[in-house]
Order: structure tokens, then C-alpha cells, then sequence
């Protein structure tokens, strides 16, 4: 039997495409009615509180940057406002900047540092001020493989997504005793619309070295979602729970050149 969250309320940050979609969708599907955030495609929002309507859950959309303190409060009271309460939150909005560390500027750094990491930390802060006083909550934050490796020309990327690891641990740690779980999914190889640019064939190249043998969906990241939001998941907090495929339990062996 799939989790239940039939009832629940949740908000996704950047669920107008690619995994934030697929996580909005999945805890849809699982019964929740969604606030949905977005920070410029308006039109992919849309379709998206489409999706979601058409399987009978309430859906409303709310621009906004997760990186910015005063728009992130609008963005939980607007919420709020709509659906009432919040059981579930969803930190997914993040930015790349693919750059050699030597070239990067002040200003790239900062925009991957406020979107990914201080718009993890203001959600959670929003999240958890609400959910103190309303019994408790789910919080999930959206990781990445570069939790555990380094990736080239994604420092401030590598930097934010490592930060939001230890993030997840000390905030379940605080806001444990409220009744608030904070987990961290951290995703492997995802075909989405921004990956499709990475390579040539990027499910081809990346499913040849993935043991389960084929690259992630959205969908992927979106039942795990449902999972760790769920009851079945009630005593699990400050983890990170890797959707990879394996990718990142495996390594390349110098010593004969082949892939273990």
C-alpha cells in the first residue's frame, strides 16, 4: 500500500519544472493539496497547480525568491493563507553556475549561496515558526551528490549543497522537540529539462556508470518525497536519504582502469 498523506498541506519551492514538479505531483497524487512557488516561469507554475488540480487536489501558485528574506515571509503567509496550514515543506529551488573556481565572481558565488543554502535556511526558519504551533511538520531540503564529491566548476554549487547537509542535521536536532522532522534527499543523476544541456546523451552517459542502470526522474525524487513525509517515516530526522541509483556508492578503481 502507497503512504497516505491525504489532507496534508505543502509547499514546494521551485515546482514550476523538472524535480520540484515531479515532487509537487507525487505528494498531489498521495492527497495534499500544494502551494507552489516559483521565481520567473510563471507558465510552468501554471501548468503545474493544472497537474495537480486534475487529480482533485487544491492548487495555488506564489512568485517568489527563496533567497530573499522578505519575500520568502510573503511566500509562507500567502500559503498559509490559502490552504489554511502547512504539514509539508519542500525546499527544492536551486541555481548552478558551472565555472572554473578561479573565474568565479563575487556575484555568482552569492546568487548559488542565497538560492541554494540561505533559501534552504529561510524556508526552514518559516516552516518551523508555523509548524511549532500547529503540530508539527515535515520539512525536506534538496541535496545533491556533491554532498559526498567534489564536482568541478560547481564550487559555490558543491559549497551549498554540503552546507544543506549539515544544515538538515542541526535543524531536526533544534526543532525535533516541536514535533518537526528535516530530512535531506539527495538526488543522483536526474534527466530533467536543465540536464538535457549537461551532455549529448546525458540518460545514456550517466546510466552506463549508475548500478540500477539508468538515470533518475523527477518521479523518483517524488516518491521518495511522499515516503519520507509520511507516518511510515515518523521516526527518521536529520537524514539524508540518497535517490541515486547507487551513482555515488560506486567508485573507479586506478589500478586497472575499470569501473567498479
Amino acid at each position: 500500500m502507497s503512504p497516505s498523506l491525504l489532507g496534508k498541506k505543502a509547499l514546494v519551492t521551485g515546482a514550476s519544472k523538472g524535480v520540484g514538479k515531479g515532487i509537487a505531483l507525487e505528494l498531489a497524487a498521495a492527497g495534499c493539496d500544494m502551494a507552489i512557488n516559483y521565481h520567473t516561469d510563471e507558465a510552468g507554475a501554471d501548468a503545474t497547480a493544472g497537474d495537480v488540480r486534475a487529480v482533485g487536489r487544491a492548487a495555488v501558485t506564489i512568485q517568489g525568491d527563496t533567497g530573499n528574506a522578505a519575500d520568502v515571509t510573503r511566500m509562507f503567509q500567502t500559503a498559509i493563507g490559502a490552504l489554511g496550514k502547512l504539514d509539508i515543506v519542500v525546499a527544492n529551488a536551486g541555481v548552478q553556475t558551472w565555472k572554473p573556481l578561479l573565474d568565479l565572481t563575487e556575484a555568482e558565488w552569492d546568487r548559488v549561496i542565497d538560492t541554494n543554502l540561505k533559501g534552504a535556511f529561510l524556508c526552514t526558519q518559516q516552516a518551523g515558526l508555523h509548524m511549532k504551533d500547529h503540530g508539527g511538520g515535515s520539512i525536506v531540503l534538496i541535496g545533491s551528490g556533491s554532498n559526498k564529491i567534489a564536482f568541478p566548476l560547481l564550487s559555490s554549487y558543491t559549497a551549498s549543497k554540503g552546507g544543506i547537509e549539515m544544515f538538515t542535521k542541526v535543524a531536526a536536532a533544534e526543532l525535533g522537540p516541536y514535533g518537526i522532522r528535516v530530512n535531506c534527499i539527495a538526488p543522483g543523476a536526474i534527466e530533467i529539462e536543465r540536464t538535457k544541456h549537461e551532455s549529448a546523451d546525458y540518460a545514456a552517459s550517466w546510466g552506463k556508470v549508475t548500478p540500477l542502470g539508468r538515470v533518475g526522474h523527477p518521479a523518483d525524487i517524488g516518491k521518495s518525497c511522499v515516503m519520507i513525509c509520511s507516518s511510515e517515516a515518523a521516526y527518521i530526522t536529520g537524514q539524508t536519504v540518497w535517490v541515486d541509483g547507487g551513482v555515488f556508492s560506486r567508485v573507479i578503481w586506478p589500478a586497472d582502469g575499470r569501473e567498479s
